[in-house]
């Protein structure tokens, strides 16, 4: 499925016969494996059909032996033959089976383990906390984080920061220094090894979790678009009502520069995006994106590269886009450009999971320190 998927790259890399070659050594090694079950299975059905024959055959001759002995009737006979070859019959039909048996253990074994796994997080939860007059403060208190599958290597390490409502935070240092991973904590997509994160004063593992991610509006570096119209794509962004007004979408629109460009399309919001919305370009997926996160009127806003992989005058549309969605809201930015995030409240710079400086882009730049030397390279 990979292969298929990423079809276009493997093509442009050449590797086609790499992957051919794989996919031809894996479908062999099944092939034998199946081959050999299928030869134990074809030895197994006629020593048991002999087996049975051959069954039948001395209890005739027995039965014939007790007739002529007067010491069973023909009757009696009969009865037991029909029983016996009754239990013949299915122990052949259960012992045909018993590979298919043992798939089929192995394969509920698999469902009801997956089935009966305790989620850490309940994503369907109706418990928890619902803030009233929700202003969007966040504080990241004292969190240290390593992910699940690498808990030796640790991402963050004593990490505090505050956010006051609609400040502008940004997040800049090099990969894997943990940006994208406060991203993902705050969306509690995981939950902190140790120390807290802080919604308007309270833990968000108190809070209930569909409410609290309904407050939540993300712009991805690779936003995702579903294979239906732009006018539903754009519904999505609002999980509290069917039915959108088209009103509504339209302003949202307007808001992310990419009314006039939907407009010009001869189907206009009933344009289809196609599969992971591959008629659009990065940028008009990045703004629909946008337009889908600004639905929902979140208080917070993140925004994850969401420049990165554009041209610069994608980029120059995008960032205006994003310049109006960012407006009395709390919202984070991580940046790799850092020509992005210069106006930002407040710029973080993150070294090996902690903040090692902070200030507005001239202090930093006064400071001659880590921020100092990215912004010349």
């Amino acid at each position: 499925m990979e292969t298929i998927q990423n079809i276009r790259t493997i093509m442009q890399l050449t590797k086609e016969n790499h992957f051919y070659d794989e996919y031809s050594q894996t479908i062999d090694t099944i092939y034998r494996l199946s081959y050999k079950q299928s030869h134990k299975l074809a030895i197994l059905f006629p020593v048991t059909t002999c087996a049975f024959y051959f069954g039948v055959a001395a209890f005739v001759y027995l039965s014939t032996y007790l007739i002529d002995q007067g010491t069973s009737t023909f009757q009696q006979i009969f009865i037991v033959m029909n029983c016996i070859m009754f239990t013949c019959r299915i122990s052949g039909r259960v012992l045909t089976s018993l590979p298919d048996y043992g798939k089929a253990i192995e394969a509920a074994r698999n469902i009801f383990e997956l089935l009966n796994r305790k989620q850490e997080i309940d994503n369907q939860s109706k418990d928890g906390e619902e803030i009233a007059n929700f202003t969007g403060e966040i504080e990241f208190d004292g969190v240290y984080f390593a992910y699940p599958n690498r808990v030796k290597s640790i991402i963050l390490r004593n990490f505090k920061l505050n956010i006051k409502s609609g400040q502008k935070i940004a997040l800049v240092g090099t990969s894997g220094c943990g940006k994208s991973t406060t991203i993902q904590l705050l969306q509690r997509f995981y939950d902190a090894s140790f120390g807290r994160i802080l919604i308007d004063s309270k833990d968000i593992r108190d809070l209930n979790l569909q409410w609290y991610r309904s407050q939540i509006g993300i712009v991805s570096q690779e936003p995702t678009l579903f294979d239906m119209s732009i006018r539903e794509n754009i519904s999505y962004g609002d999980n509290n009502r069917k039915d959108i007004p088209l009103d509504e979408i339209i302003q949202v629109a307007k808001t992310a520069n990419i009314h006039d460009f939907i407009q010009s399309l001869p189907q206009g919001y009933e344009t289809n995006c196609g599969a992971k919305g591959t008629q659009l370009s990065g940028g008009q997926k990045q703004r629909i994106a946008i337009a889908r996160a600004l639905l929902r009127n979140p208080k917070i806003l993140l925004l994850d590269e969401a420049t990165s992989a554009l041209d610069s005058e994608s980029e120059k549309i995008v960032q205006e886009a994003l310049d109006n969605a960012i407006q009395n809201r709390t919202s984070i930015i991580i940046a790799h450009r850092l020509s992005t995030i210069q106006n930002a409240d407040l710029i973080c710079v993150l070294h090996r999971g902690k903040i090692v400086e902070s200030g507005t882009h001239e202090q930093l730049i006064a400071l001659n320190g880590l921020y100092y030397q990215m912004v010349q390279h």
